[in-house]
């Protein structure tokens, strides 16, 4: 008995309490707060004021800059908005990639094809428009259906006269 009261009272071990980890890569959407480049960190903080750091991994790729690597954020200054797209890997938080600079567009989702990379907004004049998606934004688009009736924000760049969706989040 007094074995059976002790186990209940002993907590059970944090690893099992914890949450499954995360697969494949997280997008987090804040401010460039700072930039350490001689540790190959850059520290974000997001809507609700938490400060995030976050390490570089290898290949680290920046769109809306102008090369790969850590050297485009050197060109941004505190308060720059950015999407960091990370991975979680032993309690550290890695990027894989950044983007900056990148413009928003609000509406419904008419369609979201997965397999074709392309979704279909509507935004509020009523015009629809076709937009490409990186795979990066095809597979963190979490909560967006494919049948569409999604609000979203679109996170875009031009590139090459062409607009390419980097980052879809869903909107109240």
């Amino acid at each position: 008995m007094i074995a059976a009261l002790l186990g209940a009272a002993v907590p059970m071990p944090l690893a099992a309490q914890s949450h499954p980890p995360v697969q494949g890569t997280v997008a987090l959407e804040g401010t460039m707060t700072k930039f350490y480049r001689g540790v190959n960190a850059l520290v974000v903080t997001t809507v609700d004021g938490a400060e995030h750091v976050y390490h570089f991994a290898k290949g680290l790729v920046v769109h809306g800059g102008k090369a790969s690597g850590p050297q485009p954020l050197e060109a941004l200054t505190p308060g720059a908005k950015v999407v960091v797209h990370y991975r979680i890997d032993g309690g550290e938080e890695s990027v894989e990639e950044i983007d900056e600079g990148l413009k928003i567009a609000e509406g419904v989702v008419v369609r979201f094809d997965r397999r074709h990379k392309r979704l279909t907004l509507k935004r509020g004049d009523g015009t629809t428009e076709t937009l490409p998606l990186t795979d990066r934004a095809v597979s963190e688009a979490n909560g967006v259906d494919d049948a569409g009736g999604v609000n979203v924000a679109v996170y875009y760049s031009d590139e090459y006269g062409h607009k390419v969706v980097h980052y879809v989040r869903k909107t109240p």
